[in-house]
């Protein structure tokens, strides 16, 4: 298994809180990173495949670097930030005009001088051009290019973006950046989604820590795995709405939101120590509405008792009872600690995969229709006094990723929501849909949807 990024990188690197993020955003268009007003708020690297001076990059948004860090978290968030580093072709560092020249600007300097690559010195915060004096200090670092911006504003912001990949040695244009499966890991703080990522990926691509809500953005890394493409998507544990006390924990949990809507599979995480709880069942019904087929990991599974025999039975029945409401969804028993497990993931991904592109040829699909409504007919519909029996017509197939349905009847109305669900149901059984939402659309033959 191999990263499978060819795109020339950039990093945007500097000391916590100049704006980076915010000029992240900025190039890719949308609110793609945190922006807050307090230092330290993005912790991982995000990226994103962008085009600047006719070239398609891969632009990287790191956590602030901070020369002489404490040790744990700081520490390995430090990490990830030199390692986007050690990984760029070309530096964007991002300096604070308003500020002036610190010490730490100086430190930063020097570590960029060392790794002998393009950098260019952008120094934020320049919002007019009676502001350019201030960029005066900023030339003792020692950088040829050295150009004034303002990410708030976008004043050249990306004149500086595309002379600095015109530094970026010539080479043939990269094709579209292949996304593949995305797959995104959602669950509470703390089940070990960080620690599962780095497992599937078999490096320490993001940062993984004890502390609860550490990943805070949405973390792409995109894989191959026996010549299949994967991008996989760490996401912010989602806490209950009424315990989202801290400030950046909100904007994280729309994140999470924003990621599953992008995602084909959901990988849903419980913490198999711990059981099912009414938030996991929140977060796999927001996955399911949002159309992503799902795999149920019960993660931590070495924490059960070793000498009670039914404690894996026990919780799995508890699983089933509290995600009732899918009984499709497959369960899968993992430890992203000792790696237990994980080697199922894969292929579970790719049968859930093939579940949610299925194409059914609608003569078969309405064959289908007929002896299924033959063996089970739908309750009479009920017109004020008078009483119909309701009549299926037709159905056909209309998109997929989910699969979605459009079925015809004498009163679409009139269908209960028990046998939508029975339809839904005997589709997943007879077509091999194990996993993935069914959508139904009912439509009479001389009215609209419903």
């Amino acid at each position: 298994m191999q990263l499978a990024s060819q795109l020339p990188l950039v990093a945007i690197v500097g000391r916590p809180n100049v704006g980076k993020s915010t000029l992240f955003n900025r190039y890719a268009g949308r609110r793609r990173a945190l922006v807050e007003d307090s230092p330290g708020v993005t912790r991982d690297r995000i990226a994103e495949e962008i085009e600047a001076g006719g070239r398609r990059v891969l632009l990287v948004d790191t956590a602030g670097l901070e020369p002489g860090a404490a040790r744990g978290l700081p520490e390995a968030v430090q990490a990830q930030a030199r390692s986007a580093i050690a990984d760029a072709d070309a530096i964007l560092l991002v300096v604070d005009g308003k500020s002036g020249l610190l010490p730490e600007d100086e430190a930063l300097a020097r570590i960029l001088h060392r790794a002998s690559k393009p950098v260019l010195l952008a120094v934020n915060k320049i919002d007019q051009p009676q502001h350019e004096p201030r960029m005066g200090e900023f030339y003792a670092l020692g950088f040829e290019l050295i150009r004034p911006i303002s990410a708030e504003h976008g004043r050249g912001a990306w004149d500086a973006l595309e002379e600095l990949v015109a530094c970026l040695p010539a080479g043939e244009p990269a094709p579209p950046h292949e996304e593949g499966i995305r797959v995104a890991l959602v669950g509470r703080p703390n089940v070990g989604k960080s620690s599962l990522t780095n497992r599937l990926v078999g490096s320490e691509r993001v940062v993984v820590s004890e502390v609860p809500g550490t990943t805070r953005d949405a973390i792409d890394t995109r894989v191959e795995v026996d010549g299949a493409v994967y991008t996989l998507v760490d996401t912010a544990g989602l806490r209950r709405p009424g315990r989202r006390d801290r400030t950046a924990e909100r904007p994280s949990a729309l994140m999470t939101v924003r990621s599953l809507d992008r995602a084909d599979i959901a990988l849903i995480l419980i913490d198999a120590g711990e059981g099912i709880t009414d938030q996991d069942a929140h977060i796999a019904n927001l996955a399911r509405e949002r159309g992503c087929a799902t795999l149920v990991l019960a993660n931590k599974w070495d924490l059960l008792d070793p000498d009670d025999p039914d404690a894996g039975r026990v919780l799995r029945e508890a699983v089933a009872h509290g995600l009732r409401f899918m009984p499709d969804a497959p369960v899968l028993a993992v430890s992203a600690k000792s790696g237990a497990g994980v080697a199922k993931i894969f292929p579970a991904i790719e049968r859930l995969a093939r579940a949610a592109r299925t194409e059914i040829p609608t003569a078969a699909l309405n064959r289908w229709l007929k002896e299924v409504v033959q063996r089970h007919e739908p309750a009479m519909a009920q017109r004020g006094m008078r009483r119909r029996r309701l009549k299926f017509f037709y159905a056909t197939q209309t998109g997929v990723g989910p699969p979605t349905f459009l079925l015809f009847c004498t009163d679409p109305g009139a269908v209960q929501a028990s046998y939508r669900r029975f339809l839904e149901n005997r589709l997943r059984e007879s077509f091999d849909l194990e996993g993935t939402p069914v959508r139904l659309r009912l439509r009479a033959r001389t009215g609209g949807a419903r």
